[in-house]
């Protein structure tokens, strides 16, 4: 074990970034510092190689998610099941999540889908200009998810205001904020649980029931983690898929070829999103902490201090992808990226944050013979990597 030292300052994540910036620092960190100490936040370790990353994912018996599981910590309001729990008290609440997210049920809808990616999209290409993540991705989205939630009407427009916002909180750096929003989606989850409770439904197609209906050694899972288990479905998958958009939109805005390629080719959209995802991976990283003191890469990284797992620097590892920083079509190992995870804690969503970014690119190909950029971008700030807005001129609507 190498011994302690000081806690310097390698990396700051609170400069202000554009679009390409960060992954020039982390290709820097990963040159001549792969694990980085940052002061941000109280303090924290950032891994930034594919080896690193992929081992900390890989070992839950080690490195926990239960103390925090992200940087900056944002779960001001409770511990909410599965992302904040350990193997195995986490597993009975993914074997609720999982069978409603497989590729076989989001298959099935798929038309959906695009009817909620069509509704929003068609009128914003009416206007010929609009924010691809605002007036887009963000609304699609909850539509979708209010969809597979089985919510009511005005739940999901209480969705589509407390999401976002508890969101721009987050990003924002606003902790009381943060704690007004989470309240609100708090109170949204208890009254699903009473509604299913009153009236159940199927738990093999209505995420409430299907916790309602787990057990743990034959017995309920705990109501309050019930609670908090749907407060975390409620916002996990909003945030993502719309950041991506707005990376993929900006970069297809540069590579006016690879635009026409895809326009012409649909068929290829579904191997040009996987590659997006290793190129422009939306989430930084979750974090870990180490139940006892541990070395990685000879530094020495003490127990309970957390450790970000830069997903967006691994999949950009030049060991691992050649010429990573490079839009590859059909990379021969694509499937090794990292922006869904590793592990138990592999995003459950991401069957349905694919088909949700292909219909999305394909539809925006199809009924467009062109778009731009049309001003300039706003970026997140940590834990998310990428754009929060995306302003876009639309030319020659078809189809």
């Amino acid at each position: 074990m190498a011994s302690a030292e000081p806690q310097q300052e390698d990396y700051d994540p609170l400069v202000e970034e554009g679009f390409d910036t960060a992954h020039r620092e982390y290709a820097r960190l990963r040159g001549s510092c792969p694990v980085a100490h940052s002061n941000a936040y109280g303090g924290f370790w950032a891994l930034t190689k594919y080896r690193d990353v992929q081992q900390v994912f890989s070992d839950p018996g080690m490195f926990i998610t239960s103390v925090q599981n992200v940087v900056p910590k944002v779960a001001f309001s409770g511990r909410r099941p599965p992302l904040h729990f350990d193997p195995p008290e986490h597993t009975p609440y993914r074997a609720a999540l999982n069978p409603l997210l497989s590729e076989d049920k989001i298959r099935q809808l798929a038309p959906t889908i695009r009817e909620c990616i069509c509704a929003v999209l068609l009128p914003l290409l009416a206007r010929g200009q609009g924010d691809v993540c605002g007036d887009f991705a963000s609304i699609f989205q909850v539509k979708v998810f209010s969809i597979w939630m089985n919510l009511p009407a005005d739940l999901e427009a209480q969705l589509a205001e407390a999401g976002p916002a508890f969101v721009k909180a987050v990003e924002s750096a606003q902790p009381e904020r943060m704690k007004e929003t989470s309240l609100v989606l708090y109170d949204m989850a208890r009254r699903l649980v009473a509604m299913r409770q009153a009236a159940p439904m199927d738990p093999g197609s209505d995420p409430v029931s299907s916790f309602l209906a787990a057990t743990n050694n034959g017995e309920p899972l705990p109501a309050d983690l019930v609670v908090g288990a749907i407060r975390q479905v409620l916002v996990v998958g909003i945030v993502a898929p719309m950041i991506l958009i707005g990376s993929m939109v900006i970069h297809l805005s540069r590579d006016k070829e690879l635009q026409r390629e895809l326009r012409a080719n649909p068929e290829r959209v579904p191997a040009a999103v996987e590659e997006f995802l290793r190129l422009y991976t939306p989430y930084r990283g979750f974090a870990r902490t180490a139940r006892e003191d541990v070395e990685i890469g000879g530094r020495c990284i003490r127990k309970d201090e957390p450790i970000a797992l830069i997903m967006a620097s691994a999949n950009r590892d030049e060991d691992v992808f050649p010429n990573p920083d490079q839009f590859e079509l059909n990379r021969p190992n694509i499937r090794e990226h990292l922006a869904f995870g590793r592990g138990p804690h592999y995003c459950a969503g991401a069957a349905l944050a694919r088909i949700e970014l292909q219909i999305a690119l394909e539809e925006l190909l199809l009924h467009t013979s062109d778009f731009d950029l049309d001003g300039g971008i706003e970026m997140s700030p940590f834990p998310e990597l990428g754009p929060w807005y995306v302003p876009v001129r639309f030319g020659g609507r078809h189809g």
